[in-house]
């Protein structure tokens, strides 16, 4: 029986750990996105004052989430884990049960936009994972550590430090994975397809009417005569019907021309600077978009500047910058999808993108690009990065483990974390 509840112990930890692992990863890569999803709270919550900080907030739920994972599932400091994962969870599930019944935010953002899950599947999650956080706490007595607390407290140090850098590198230079429709390799036009016969969403409609004083409800299928008078009108998705996964993009130029369809359809590159507010643009980098400006326009290549700023800022922007350059109106909040760095480029051929630059990292090009449109995608893909990071994460950690657990007496059989011949306390 004793070993039964060790494995239940274990297996607790590992599911629980990847879980936050997990979670906390999406939101690391994506430290901006977080960011947004914060600013989506404080408004409904009336806390707009605190929004100067919000990727404070999220680099910080970011590395917490992970840390509780990566603890419980390495068996480091599992009583501190245990803890602060009771916290988040005693936090969190009244916190989406809030979402759930209010429904202010149409996703969590739980899980990025890696995973959208609904509402009420989120606080259900949740309820399991306060369980999970239970049934550890139950079985806390099964637990030894391994390890002395002076090393699970420097392996602390070096998890934090790690992940601190990945949230910078992130920040910077984009995440190293992309979950959105505007990812690099996906093509645009398509994403806005509808397939024949796909489903529409479907709505119903109440009209409020009056007559000698009296008011009442009516739907089409009971209007009335024309001795009623109208008072108001209510609309309400009764069923949501297909949505392609880019809706709400397009462009349009100072005279208000859709130019959406042509550009996506261009047989030639494209450049897109997209700054979602000139107000808020980055503009130590501006010499670098104009020289693209005159590198696009000696190659015969289409350049634009997608913004959502108003027509006033984008003229006070012109006068304060000097910059030449076509600017063209897209919705700021696609803007804040298609790329996360104000400003940012991305180059396209055809409506696909073949490539993504933050503010940081804007390229410098001398000669024409390639004839082959697949030659100007990242001669790395996003996701060899990620496997790198993680497996340099893992060789450090047991580099610096072994560093100081050497001379330590080990037995040869048994769990790595949870069995040993020494019995630390864990305080």
């Amino acid at each position: 029986m004793k070993a039964l509840l060790t494995y239940l112990l274990r297996l607790s930890c590992w599911v629980l750990g990847a879980v936050f692992v997990f979670s906390g990863f999406v939101k690391l890569i994506d430290p901006l996105g977080t960011a947004y999803k914060f600013q989506d709270y404080f408004t409904p919550l009336g806390l707009e004052h605190l929004t100067p900080y919000v990727i404070i907030f999220s680099v910080a739920l970011s590395v917490i989430e992970l840390l509780i994972g990566l603890n419980l599932i390495t068996g480091i400091r599992l009583k501190l884990s245990l803890l602060m994962a009771a916290i988040f969870m005693a936090v969190m599930t009244p916190l989406t049960l809030w979402i759930a019944l209010k429904n202010p935010v149409s996703d969590c953002g739980c899980f990025g936009d890696a995973w959208i899950i609904g509402n009420w599947t989120t606080f259900y999650k949740n309820i399991v994972l306060s369980l999970m956080v239970v049934t550890i706490a139950l079985l806390m007595h099964y637990h030894v550590s391994k390890l002395k607390p002076k090393t699970e407290w420097i392996l602390m140090g070096f998890s934090l430090f790690f992940l601190l850098a990945i949230a910078h590198i992130n920040y910077y230079y984009l995440p190293m994975l992309d979950f959105r429709p505007y990812k690099i390799g996906n093509n645009l036009s398509q994403g806005m397809i509808i397939p024949p016969g796909a489903p529409t969403d479907v709505y119903a409609s109440t009209f409020i009417l009056e007559k000698n004083g009296v008011k009442k409800e009516f739907t089409l299928n009971n209007y009335p005569d024309t001795t009623w008078k109208f008072v108001d009108q209510h609309t309400q998705l009764i069923k949501k019907g297909y949505t392609p996964a880019i809706h709400d993009f397009s462009i349009h130029d100072s005279n208000m021309n859709d130019l959406t369809d042509s550009l996506l359809h261009l047989n030639n590159y494209l450049f897109l600077v997209v700054a979602y507010d000139l107000n808020q643009m980055q503009t130590n980098h501006l010499d670098d978009i104009q020289n693209l400006y005159q590198y696009a326009q000696q190659h015969h290549y289409a350049i634009y500047l997608l913004t959502g700023s108003t027509e006033y800022d984008v003229a006070n922007f012109i006068q304060k910058t000097g910059l030449h350059i076509p600017i063209c109106t897209t919705d700021p909040t696609t803007l804040k999808t298609v790329i996360r760095s104000n400003p940012g480029l991305m180059l396209l051929y055809n409506g696909s993108v073949l490539n993504k630059w933050a503010n940081a990292a804007l390229p410098h090009f001398s000669r024409p690009l390639s004839n082959n449109p697949k030659d100007e995608m990242p001669k790395i893909p996003p996701a060899w990065e990620v496997v790198g990071l993680a497996l340099l994460y893992i060789l450090l950690f047991w580099i610096i483990r072994h560093r100081l657990t050497k001379g330590f007496t080990h037995k040869k059989r048994g769990n790595m974390f949870y069995h040993t011949t020494t019995n630390y306390s864990n305080k």
